[in-house]
């Protein structure tokens, strides 16, 4: 790519936002080196990268890297067999440490079914050394200091150190109390020369000995090591001298070890600094609201929306740009400030960043081609240094692009053939286009010169277009309108201002009636066209509903084929099930009517009775379902109404049906709580009513009238929860009803639904005193002490 292109239309400046996202060295080299590619296997590779990199992201917050430091300096002391000091171990380490657990990472990754581009196979080039790693890791602190677990030798020798420390902080301490702290400057314990003084008064240096280390600028003060401490300080300047010997010897046993591991070390370094560049892309690409361009092999543009990278994304005026399948040019014109250079720009820096694997910053489904060169003649090109005026600058470009371009490049021109005679200018612009057209290089130039809307119009493989501008307001509206040419507002726009109506009139006599009516013209087109795209707009929205609104169909339809299913599944089974339980009953009478046949001799034949028993069998193959009572049974359970008691069977609760929320959503009330169920989730409650309740409690009061004797404990195991929750209502009131003080509630553990259903029956009953678990020999939380009164 040609630097002046690149410099032309800002590309230093998208790389400079991707600077503050970058932690390590090599990802900023990397990101220093970034060029746009031109070979499209290189640029896919890139744009998978970063399509993984998002992917990660999204999913995970990014690959989990620490910032690291450059190392390369490091190895190369290592290879003239020189020692790394502690913290060049430590950096060293860091990245040691971080290729092993980025490779733990990507595993991770692959185990939880996350699907990669390329990103795990760059991962796979990542050398873990464990045992160097190790080693490093547990002998090199991460500010660099040698631990105490480098060796043993080290350990014992830093022990000796606190040791010996420790007992001279104990002997000066009684110096710095009672009688001999008047003869010091200070209470305190200081240092001079690595060893422990305390502040004397110069006229009492007789009464400590020892040795005199310094003294104060005012002579006032001499830092005296009392005699009593001088062998503990020697032999702890001794210790000290062999706790640097050792760390030294710690430190070049160690590089020495990474020595032969450099190559790997260096390798790792830069695929940590290549993943740190492609995390920087994936945050990028989110923070711009990017998305991953398509390439095309056809050399098409097709930008959906397109926005200027360093634009505001809420401001930014999005356009669609397309180039290269029914035109290879276009013309933008129209008056100043319209948009028409930024609009060159987003499109050149939008393809400058693709071909550099960055996502961009368009909708998805876009797509770019892939150029060997972009240039850019855009902006005031004046030089003083070289004495050119804007024309000659903006030609001397114009010349060498023309010299380097091919059928693979993409010029953009801004104001060609401005800042010379309109005439001339307007027929070279129209010649340098043609020349461009030669070549086969796609071209989107901006010119204010009228000749070349023609020019647009009568030339193939070449398209007008210009920028929206609104009549109301006269204020553009910053919308590339691709296919119709510019118009002028001059006149418009001088009138609103307020210029007298005989000047704006003796103007108008001043244009040539066929630019008039080409401005008329070209009003017209765009307010055709504003209601083409207005009308567009609202068939694609009409469209997106119906697509709603049938999905939603199918969604329901399907829905009602499972319930449907569901639900003969189930009157089936209980069918068949009485069916069974009748047929028992039917076996049991045959068997009793051939006992009777023996013990009589005679009445029943046992053709017949195997007939019965055959018409019996019978029953059970393909019952018919249409008048079937269970299948009535099971609608009946759903077809749900607000009011209606039902029970929320994934939680196994009772509660009431509020109102629908939703196509199969209802809001319903339990207890104090209100949840939005699926109605597949439902099921209209069995409980017994109030009504249902008091007159079970009088056939109660019958039954003890004749006798029935209440039991002290009910068993609940294995019960359908609104089954259970029946016989509890019934249990308690038969128990009230034999006035029993006490009774147990055998619910089991299990899910713990029955439990919690007997809680809240508990809790609600007026007549229950207290309740509480069994004690732990006599089933515990399995069963419940109720005490009534």
């Amino acid at each position: 790519m040609n630097e002046r292109g690149l410099v032309t239309l800002e590309f230093d400046k998208v790389k400079n936002q991707l600077t503050g996202m970058l932690i390590s060295p090599g990802g900023r080299q990397e990101l220093a080196a970034l060029q746009p590619a031109t070979d499209a296997e290189t640029i896919q590779c890139q744009i998978d990268e970063t399509k993984d990199g998002a992917d990660v992201l999204r999913l995970k917050g990014g690959i989990p890297l620490p910032e690291l430091a450059d190392v390369t300096p490091h190895m190369k002391r290592l290879a003239i067999d020189a020692s790394l000091n502690g913290t060049e171990l430590a950096a060293v380490g860091r990245v040691l440490q971080t290729a092993t657990a980025t490779r733990t990472f990507f595993k991770q990754l692959v185990e939880d079914g996350v699907e990669l581009r390329h990103l795990d196979d760059v991962a796979d080039q990542i050398i873990t050394l464990p045992d160097l790693t190790k080693k490093i890791s547990t002998a090199i602190e991460p500010d660099g200091r040698v631990a105490d677990a480098a060796s043993e030798d080290l350990a014992e020798i830093r022990r000796r150190i606190k040791g010996t420390e420790d007992l001279i902080r104990s002997r000066m301490q009684n110096y710095l109390k009672g009688n001999q702290a008047r003869y010091l400057s200070e209470p305190i314990i200081t240092m001079r020369n690595d060893r422990y003084v305390v502040p004397v008064k110069t006229e009492y240096r007789s009464r400590f000995g020892g040795v005199v280390h310094d003294e104060s600028q005012s002579g006032q003060t001499l830092y005296v090591e009392p005699k009593d401490v001088v062998d503990l300080n020697n032999r702890l300047r001794q210790s000290q001298v062999q706790e640097r010997n050792e760390e030294a010897r710690i430190l070049q046993e160690l590089s020495a070890l990474l020595a032969p591991h450099r190559e790997e070390i260096l390798a790792n370094a830069g695929v940590l600094g290549h993943l740190d560049f492609v995390n920087a892309k994936a945050r990028y690409a989110k923070l711009i609201n990017a998305t991953e361009p398509l390439l095309s092999e056809a050399g098409l543009i097709n930008l959906r929306q397109a926005r200027h990278p360093l634009l505001d994304p809420k401001t930014a005026v999005a356009n669609d740009i397309t180039l290269g399948d029914a035109y290879d040019a276009i013309i933008i014109t129209g008056p100043n400030t319209g948009g028409k250079t930024i609009t060159l720009k987003t499109l050149g820096l939008t393809q400058l960043m693709a071909q550099s694997g960055l996502f961009i910053p368009a909708f998805e489904g876009s797509s770019v081609a892939i150029f060997d060169n972009i240039f850019a003649d855009i902006g005031d090109e004046q030089s003083i240094e070289q004495s050119l005026s804007t024309f000659s600058s903006h030609m001397d470009n114009l010349i060498s692009i023309l010299d380097q371009a091919t059928d693979k490049s993409l010029v953009l021109v801004d104001e060609l053939g401005a800042g010379t005679d309109p005439k001339e200018g307007a027929a070279l612009a129209i010649a340098i286009l043609d020349a461009f057209g030669t070549l086969g290089a796609d071209v989107v130039a901006t010119t204010h010169y009228p000749e070349l809307k023609a020019y647009g119009y009568d030339r193939a493989r070449t398209t007008n277009a210009s920028m929206e501008f609104d009549g109301e307001t006269l204020q553009p509206t910053y919308r590339l309108l691709l296919g119709i040419p510019g118009r002028s507002n001059a006149l418009e726009i001088s009138q609103r201002l307020g210029l007298r109506a005989d000047i704006i009139a003796a103007a108008r006599e001043l244009t040539s009636q066929d630019s008039q009516d080409l401005n008329a013209m070209i009003g017209d087109l765009v307010t055709r066209h504003k209601q083409a795209t207005d009308e567009a707009a609202a068939l694609a929205e009409q469209l997106a509903d119906a697509e709603r609104l049938h999905d939603d169909l199918n969604n329901q339809f399907e829905r009602y084929q499972e319930q449907k299913a569901h639900q003969l599944d189930v009157a089936k089974q209980e069918a068949n099930h009485i069916v069974a339980e009748a047929k028992k009953e039917s076996d049991k009478i045959i068997h009793h009517l051939r006992q009777l046949e023996v013990k009589q001799g005679s009445g029943v034949r046992e053709n017949e009775l195997i007939d019965a028993q055959g018409r019996l069998n019978a029953l059970r193959q393909n019952p018919s379902l249409a008048k079937n009572k269970v299948l009535a049974r099971e609608r009946k359970k759903h077809d749900f109404h607000p009011g209606d008691a039902v029970v929320v069977k994934s939680y196994g609760q009772h509660g009431t049906l509020n109102r629908q929320t939703g196509t199969h959503e209802w809001e319903v009330q339990m207890g104090a709580l209100k949840m939005r169920v699926d109605d597949a989730d439902l099921e209209k409650s069995t409980a017994p009513t109030e009504t249902e309740k008091q007159q079970r409690a009088s056939k109660a009061v019958v039954h003890s009238n004749i006798g029935a004797r209440a039991q002290a404990q009910l068993d609940l195991r294995g019960h359908r929860y609104d089954v259970a929750m029946g016989e509890v209502d019934r249990f308690i009131d038969s128990a009230l009803l034999a006035n029993l003080n006490e009774v147990t509630i055998v619910h089991g553990k299990g899910t713990g639904a029955l439990r919690q259903g007997v809680t809240e029956y508990l809790q609600s009953n007026p007549r229950v005193k207290s309740f509480g678990f069994s004690p732990a020999n006599a089933g515990g939380d399995g069963a419940t002490v109720v005490k009534l009164g």
